[in-house]
């Protein structure tokens, strides 16, 4: 009985865990995305891990004085069932990978309908394809990030300034060895490599300075490459890029 009553309290504890997780607003369209994947996925492991968990339990204890196991008679049935149980639930993780995986903000080049995306031929980044958002140019180079703002010809090191409720496309490339901008608390992810661009695409619903690193190795000052995304208001932003055109500097307080 007191085993029973553990396991009931262990099984609510987690549900209430999982429960007050999910109830965490995300920062960005790429973590709500990423975050809503992973919370649907895990809805549907756990019943399936506690339905096995009890079926063994209740095997080991019915059966452990068993000297004389029998192997268990043909059920087609029961066979067919979890045979096509199994394969449903495989049809829905694959589904939902897709539909996450296919989404512009997962996959940018899915938002440049008509356009040519590939990274072929693109010397600079005047080349690139023009979007609706708003565009950041994103320099890596050992072992800092330029960010560089076309519209007002404004640049920032390691700070790389957005508005917010907008949506952005990041283009990035590299000076010299391949790096990755890594965006933990907003989900963003994407490599920059050497003579071509890549593209990251967000939208911020929070103003703040969110922490940024790079997460390829590109040698030994790796460790100390990082950097923050400044989020404002689109007001500031504007206000910021008017008043420093033509110039190198500072983040805007996104407070």
């Amino acid at each position: 009985m007191d085993r029973r009553r553990t396991l009931v309290a262990l099984v609510v504890a987690a549900l209430s865990l999982l429960l007050s997780m999910g109830t965490v607003a995300a920062q960005s369209e790429n973590r709500d995305l990423i975050d809503g994947l992973e919370y649907q996925l895990l809805y549907v492991a756990l019943p399936l891990t506690l339905f096995v968990l009890l079926i063994l339990v209740y095997a080991a204890v019915k059966f452990h004085d068993n000297d004389d196991p029998q192997p268990t008679t043909e059920d087609p049935a029961l066979e067919i069932t979890w045979t096509v149980a199994t394969a449903l639930i495989l049809l829905f993780v694959g589904l939902s990978g897709y539909s996450v995986l296919v989404n512009p903000y997962v996959s940018p080049s899915q938002a440049l309908e008509g356009e040519d995306t590939s990274q072929d031929g693109f010397d600079s980044f005047a080349d690139l394809p023009d979007t609706d958002d708003e565009e950041v140019h994103i320099r890596g180079y050992q072992w800092e990030w330029q960010a560089t703002y076309p519209e007002a010809n404004v640049t920032t090191e390691s700070e790389i300034v957005i508005p917010a409720d907008t949506d952005v496309t990041f283009w990035l490339t590299s000076d010299d060895v391949v790096h990755s901008l890594f965006v933990p608390d907003l989900g963003v992810k994407q490599d920059a490599f050497p003579g071509d661009y890549t593209r990251a695409r967000t939208t911020v619903s929070e103003p703040g300075r969110y922490d940024a690193v790079c997460a390829e190795f590109c040698g030994a000052g790796h460790s100390r490459m990082d950097g923050s995304i400044v989020v404002v208001e689109r007001d500031t932003y504007d206000e910021w890029l008017a008043a420093n055109e033509g110039t190198i500097t500072d983040a805007p307080d996104p407070g």
